[in-house]
């Protein structure tokens, strides 16, 4: 059928020319750009792809061959390393899971408190404070944790989970602070009037009407800490001194031995293993992580 124009005529060859030419040029661009990013992803994948395929290697064949298929299949790289520490593998992973859960619950309640009353509640010095909050963003561990140390230490904390546990208590993450602050500060006011009026409180408004439409939010810093507190070495190498205490980071850790006899396949199976728990969590929450980053202007 031939291509009409506005007046009902149809349209002239040419024209129709140039549109089929212009369809052929953005499919041939979508085309390329779509290649362009497989490959991209295949290069950034394929590291992890091969710690999948080491694990099934035998010792010999690891560093020797690059190849994503092993010539032969060594399955007991799971059981060797599961078994191979002082302590069963699942041992490291519960004690992860303790550190994991206290830092979600922290952060969940202790951000959201401080970012309602940065977002919502007028107080003096409030911009001010919410400046300094977000300059301790910039400040990096290593200045804070020998006085960190020094306090833990003087409480007792040191070789338990407290000093990984307790600073989520006191809202001491500000990305997530501020991360929400954008968020609730994109709800509409006239919520607060209405639970207002409705009788509600500072606390009744928080709990009923902020934290419910917060989920998007709430949902971002639940992964991100699960992930950075899961895959945390350097705070959990510091107070975390008891084989008995310790976390995947560092049960992985003792699998480098300093004699040069490191049982690489046992290494990369229970590193496979570690990453279960991220995928899965990551996978659960992905639609709560994608809206809660676009609805809060972190782009």
């Amino acid at each position: 059928m031939a291509t009409m124009t506005e007046t009902g005529a149809p349209a002239p060859a040419p024209t129709r020319r140039r549109r089929a030419e212009r369809g052929a040029a953005t499919g041939l661009k979508r085309f390329v750009f779509h290649l362009l990013l497989t490959v991209s992803a295949m290069v950034m994948i394929y590291p992890l792809l091969w710690m999948l395929s080491a694990s099934f290697k035998p010792l010999d064949e690891i560093f020797a061959d690059p190849g994503l298929l092993p010539n032969t299949w060594e399955w007991s790289n799971y059981s060797e390393g599961w078994n191979a520490l002082p302590h069963p593998f699942e041992k490291y992973i519960w004690n992860s899971m303790l550190i994991v859960a206290g830092s979600i619950v922290g952060n969940l309640v202790s951000c959201s408190m401080a970012a309602y009353a940065f977002a919502r509640l007028r107080f003096p010095l409030r911009g001010m404070l919410f400046a300094v909050m977000l300059g301790t963003i910039m400040l990096p561990i290593h200045v804070v944790i020998i006085p960190q140390y020094i306090l833990f230490n003087n409480l007792g904390w040191v070789d338990t989970f407290w000093p990984l546990i307790v600073p989520k208590l006191l809202a001491t993450d500000a990305f997530f602070v501020f991360l929400m602050v954008q968020f609730i500060r994109g709800l509409p006011r006239e919520l607060d009037e209405a639970a207002s009026i409705d009788g509600c409180g500072y606390w009744g408004t928080y709990l009923r009407i902020i934290m419910p439409l917060c989920m998007p939010a709430l949902a971002t810093t639940a992964i991100f800490t699960f992930i950075w507190t899961w895959n945390d070495f350097y705070s959990q190498l510091i107070y975390l001194r008891d084989v008995d205490l310790q976390t995947v980071p560092l049960a992985l850790r003792l699998f480098m031995d300093s004699t040069g006899t490191t049982n690489w396949g046992a290494l990369f199976a229970m590193s496979i293993v570690a990453l279960g728990p991220i995928f899965g969590f990551f996978l659960a929450g992905q639609r709560y992580l994608v809206r809660g980053i676009a609805t809060t202007g972190i782009k």
